[in-house]
C-alpha cells in the first residue's frame, strides 16, 4: 500500500486552498450563457460556454450561479438597459468570482455584468446580417416589388388574440370612404424562441395560395420590446426579402428598426398605423383616377364643344349628313359603352373567381383539419384507453404482491412457524435487558398464549 496517497477529499480540498490563494478575489469574463434557469427560492443556475471562432464547437464550459438578491438586481439593471430577458444564448460580459467545492466542484459565482457588451454584441450581430443579406443581393428585393392597385386583398400574420390585430381590423374595416379589404390571417407565435419558425412556416402557407392576395401584413402589437430579438433572424430577414408579394410590418415598437424592418417593401410602427397605409394607398389611387375622370370630361366637353361649331356650320348645309353623323356618334358611344361594360363584368367576374377560389380552398383545409384533429383525439382516446388497461393490470399484480408479501411477514405466520412473540404490559420484548425479576410477560404461541414470572 503507498502510504503517500490521499483521499479524494484530501485532494479537492488542497485544489480548493491553491485556487483561493492563487487567484485573484474577482475576474471580468467574456463568455455565452446557457441553459439559464431559476429555481423557486430565486437563485439562478446556468452555465458559461465559448465556442470557437466559426461559432460551431464548444471549447469551454464552466458552471455559474448568481444569488438571489444579486440576480434580482442585476436582472432588473441588463434587462432596462438592454431591452431583452437575461436567458440562453447571450453574448456576456460579467464579474465573477471562481468557487470550488470539496463536494461540488469548480463554478463561477456572478456579481456584476456589463450590458453595453451584449448591446455592441447584438449591433454586430445584426449588422452582420445586414451585410450578408446584401452580398446576396436580396436585402432591397421585396422594395423593388410594386404594390397592386388597389391593394385590399390582405394576407395578415399575427397571432389571433393580440389586441394589435384587432385594432388593424378595426381600423380596415371602419374606414371612412368606405373601401372594401379582404383579409386572411395566417396563425403564428410573435415572440419567444418559436416565433421565427412560425412566422416562416405561415410565409410559407401564402407562397401555396400567393395569387389570392395583394400584400403580405406582419403585425405585432403590445407586448415587451425585449422580445424583438427574434425578427433580428437570417432566416426571417432572407424569408421575407425574397418573398413575391411585398410585405408590410407593423411590429409596435419605437426603437431602430430591426433587420425584418429593413427588407420589408414598406415598415410601419404599429398595425394601426399599417391599415392607415393601405387605405391611404387606396386613397391615392382613388384621387388619382377622379382626376383622371376629370380630365376626360373636360376634354369629351371640349370636343363637344368643338364639334357643336362643326355641325352648325355643316347643318346649313347638309341636314340629312349631320342627321347620319349624330347616328354615326351614337353608334361610337354605345360601343365604347358595351365595350366598357364588358371589361368591367370581366374584372368583377375574375375577381369573383378568385375569391371562390380561396374560399373554396381554404373550407377544404378546414374540412380536412377538422378530420385530423377527430382521428388524432380517437387515437389519443383509444392510446388512453390501453394506456389505463394496462396500468390497472400492472396495479393490480402489484396489489396481489404486496397482500402476499403482507401475509407472509404477519405475525400470525411467523407464529406458526415456530416462533414466539414475548410482550410485557402491552409492548414487545425485544431485549434481554428490558426485563427484571419478578416481570410478568405473556408469550404468544400460533396456538395460544402462556403468561409467566420472570425469576
Amino acid at each position: 500500500m503507498n502510504n503517500s496517497a490521499i483521499s479524494l477529499y484530501e485532494l479537492n480540498n488542497l485544489i480548493k486552498g491553491v485556487l483561493t490563494d492563487t487567484l485573484p478575489d474577482m475576474f471580468w469574463v467574456r463568455a455565452e450563457t446557457s441553459d439559464v434557469r431559476v429555481n423557486q427560492n430565486g437563485h439562478c443556475y446556468l452555465e458559461f460556454i465559448e465556442k470557437d471562432s466559426r461559432g460551431k464547437n464548444l471549447i469551454a464550459r464552466s458552471r455559474g450561479m448568481i444569488w438571489a438578491n444579486t440576480y434580482y438586481i442585476l436582472r432588473a439593471y441588463f434587462e432596462n438597459a438592454t431591452k431583452q430577458p437575461f436567458a440562453s444564448g447571450l453574448k456576456v460580459l460579467v464579474q465573477v468570482s471562481v468557487e470550488f467545492h470539496e463536494l461540488y466542484g469548480f463554478s463561477l459565482t456572478v456579481h456584476d455584468i456589463d450590458p453595453s457588451y451584449t448591446l455592441g454584441d447584438q449591433a454586430l450581430n445584426r449588422a452582420a446580417i445586414i451585410k450578408q443579406l446584401e452580398d446576396e443581393g436580396v436585402l432591397y428585393l421585396n422594395k423593388e416589388l410594386e404594390l397592386p392597385v388597389p391593394t385590399n386583398r390582405i394576407a395578415v400574420i399575427s397571432s389571433p388574440t393580440a389586441a394589435g390585430y384587432e385594432d388593424f381590423l378595426d381600423q380596415l374595416n371602419r374606414n371612412s370612404y368606405g373601401f372594401v379589404f379582404y383579409t386572411k390571417l395566417f396563425p403564428a407565435i410573435m415572440q419567444g424562441e418559436r416565433s421565427e419558425s412560425s412566422i416562416i412556416a405561415a410565409l410559407e402557407r401564402i407562397y401555396e395560395h400567393q395569387d389570392c392576395f395583394d400584400a403580405v401584413v406582419i403585425i405585432r402589437g403590445g407586448g415587451a420590446t425585449s422580445d424583438l430579438s427574434s425578427f433580428d433572424s437570417y432566416l426571417l430577414a432572407a424569408s421575407c426579402a425574397q418573398f413575391p408579394l411585398p410585405i408590410i410590418t407593423g411590429i409596435g415598437h419605437e426603437r431602430d428598426d430591426t433587420v425584418l424592418d429593413i427588407v420589408a417593401h414598406t415598415r410601419a410602427k404599429t398595425p394601426t398605423a399599417v391599415a392607415e397605409f393601405l387605405i391611404n394607398n387606396i386613397l391615392e389611387a382613388e384621387t388619382e383616377l377622379s382626376y383622371i375622370a376629370q380630365d376626360i370630361v373636360s376634354l369629351v366637353q371640349q370636343r363637344l364643344q368643338d364639334e357643336t361649331v362643326k355641325v352648325s356650320v355643316f347643318e346649313t348645309k347638309n341636314t340629312f349628313f349631320l342627321r347620319g353623323w349624330y347616328k354615326e356618334q351614337e353608334n361610337v358611344l354605345s360601343s365604347v359603352n358595351a365595350t366598357l361594360s364588358k371589361s368591367m363584368q370581366r374584372i368583377m367576374k375574375a375577381n369573383n373567381d378568385k375569391f371562390i377560389q380561396l374560399e373554396d380552398s381554404i373550407r377544404r383545409r378546414l374540412d380536412q383539419n377538422v378530420k385530423n384533429s377527430l382521428t388524432a383525439i380517437l387515437a389519443i382516446e383509444d392510446g388512453l384507453k390501453k394506456n389505463v388497461q394496462q396500468h390497472y393490470k400492472e396495479e393490480s399484480v402489484r396489489l396481489d404482491m404486496y397482500e402476499k408479501q403482507l401475509a407472509f411477514s404477519s405475525p400470525e405466520n411467523i407464529l406458526k412457524k415456530g416462533y414466539t412473540l414475548t410482550m410485557k404490559d402491552g409492548k414487545v420484548i425485544k431485549e434481554y435487558s428490558l426485563l427484571k425479576s419478578g416481570d410478568k410477560i405473556t408469550t404468544y404461541f400460533a396456538d395460544g398464549n402462556i403468561e409467566s414470572i420472570v425469576q
